[in-house]
């Protein structure tokens, strides 16, 4: 069937078996041949509607097209072996079984559309996939925000300890950001919306087609507005290539504080041993390889943005063989992010805090000075003058190698009156975590507003993917819709 469709048209030799075999994207497009199958058996169900094809074959059609479907599901399929791409090998198989009525499947459509096709089905499916693992573990550190909150350590500015906060904000912060990655992946989903076939090679088709019908069966809202617009437009492999990117950068932050924070140095965080590596040389060490190969593994999510802005960049409009190319950024990107939450997922809860050495980095009190200037405001002294008076008490424990929580109150009155008992209760990690209440703050009601905020979002993530029909669903549909309407 590969060569009716190359050389037929013109009359012309075969292609060199050498370019044809370097031009093929079979061993890539493979990955979506459970959704050229249904997409065709949606294609021939409008067809039979439409009386473009009999009733009779178009019947054979998908029943063949069905069982192909459930064969490859078991992994059962199996397909011929040097065809161009999947989309003819599976004509050619249909040839195989059916006979010449297999040439009736191609009737107003084109492989520019039908590639568009399968690759939208492709990407929704792998973007909910994702968006479901996404909020799986933006709900988990929400739960996990909330178990930890009363753990108090050093929030980092410029990597220097700045201000106490609650272990609850921490973990808030990389559910926040991580639900940032989940709205993008809602978008890609959005971008997939539109189906595209119908739109045959470039300007649509002189047939009475009901593109609608297609669209339904194959769960789209919509159809694409612009024929030669539809063809060349990878719009939605550019979002989900992004979204992906996106969450791995979130993953990949949330990498580095675990890295960090399980260093000596730190000591905020232990690693259980199912998720430390060890050393080959030194047998002291636990290393943190799992967060290291997410952080890595970021550069490769990266990559495939790069790839898909580099290759749509100087396409004239409409369809061009280079789009090819979009098979391995596109196709990559689910199992590459989907693998990174997961390893997050089963290593977050084997990361504990350790809580000694969390209050051990607050216990000098430099980390509250800004807490008791603020002291100082309310007692209504203007802002400028409280920290320029802690700045100068700060020098002065620094000078005398003191902890600014160990200055008396009769000491700091001499930088400031001020600067009393009263406001030196400030200097306490708990006091000064549990003073910000703002809203976004680390205090225990503005951090509970948050955690709210974050599990109704998760909810909101999980049900858009949820909404995206299933292959099997798909099938289910197609198999009952009547072929005479």
């Amino acid at each position: 069937m590969s060569t009716i469709a190359r050389t037929g048209a013109t009359g012309g030799a075969g292609m060199l078996p050498e370019l044809v075999a370097w031009s093929s994207s079979f061993e890539h497009d493979r990955a979506f041949l459970h959704e050229d199958l249904l997409g065709s058996a949606a294609h021939v169900t409008m067809l039979a509607r439409q009386r473009l094809v009999e009733v009779q074959d178009a019947k054979a059609l998908r029943d063949a097209l069905l069982a192909m479907h459930a064969e490859a599901t078991a992994g059962e399929l199996a397909l011929p072996p040097h065809e161009e791409d999947v989309h003819m090998a599976v004509e050619s198989e249909l040839g195989r079984r059916l006979g010449a009525v297999a040439g009736r499947l191609h009737t107003a459509r084109s492989r520019n559309d039908q590639v568009a096709l399968d690759l939208r089905m492709y990407v929704r499916a792998q973007a909910a996939t994702t968006l479901r693992q996404t909020a799986d573990l933006c709900a988990y550190l929400g739960e996990r925000a909330r178990a930890e909150r009363d753990v108090v350590l050093p929030a980092y500015t410029h990597r220097q300890r700045a201000q106490p906060i609650s272990a609850g904000l921490l973990f808030g912060a990389w559910a926040t950001q991580l639900s940032r990655a989940g709205d993008l992946l809602v978008h890609a989903l959005d971008s997939c919306e539109r189906s595209p076939i119908g739109a045959g090679a470039c300007s649509g088709s002189s047939l009475p087609i009901d593109r609608a019908l297609t669209a339904r069966l194959l769960g789209f809202s919509r159809v694409s507005l612009n024929a030669l617009d539809t063809v060349g437009d990878r719009d939605f492999a550019l979002d989900w290539t992004w979204a992906g990117a996106r969450v791995l950068l979130a993953l990949s932050r949330l990498s580095t504080d675990v890295i960090d924070f399980a260093t000596s140095e730190f000591g905020f965080v232990a690693l259980d041993g199912e998720i430390a590596a060890g050393s080959s040389m030194m047998p002291q060490k636990k290393n943190p390889d799992m967060f290291e190969l997410v952080r890595g593994e970021s550069a490769r999510g990266v990559g495939n943005v790069v790839a898909m802005l580099t290759l749509v960049k100087g396409l004239p409009t409409g369809y061009n063989r280079d789009l090819q190319e979009d098979r391995r950024a596109t196709l990559e990107t689910g199992p590459l992010v989907q693998g990174a939450l997961r390893a997050v997922s089963l290593s977050l809860p084997r990361v504990a805090l350790v809580p000694e050495r969390c209050a051990a980095a607050l216990a000098e009190g430099f980390t509250q000075a800004t807490d008791l200037a603020e002291a100082m405001v309310r007692k209504g002294v203007p802002f400028r003058e409280a920290y320029k008076a802690v700045g100068a008490l700060v020098r002065h424990a620094v000078d005398h190698k003191r902890s600014l929580a160990s200055i008396s109150p009769k000491v700091a009155a001499d930088f400031h009156p001020a600067l009393d008992a009263e406001a030196l209760e400030a200097l306490s990690p708990t006091t000064a975590v549990h003073a910000k209440e703002s809203e976004g703050g680390t205090g225990p009601r503005a951090l509970e507003a948050q955690l709210a905020v974050l599990r109704e979002h998760a909810e909101r993530l999980r049900k858009r993917a949820d909404a995206v029909p299933t292959l099997e669903a798909i099938a289910r549909a197609i198999a009952k819709e009547p072929l005479e309407g």
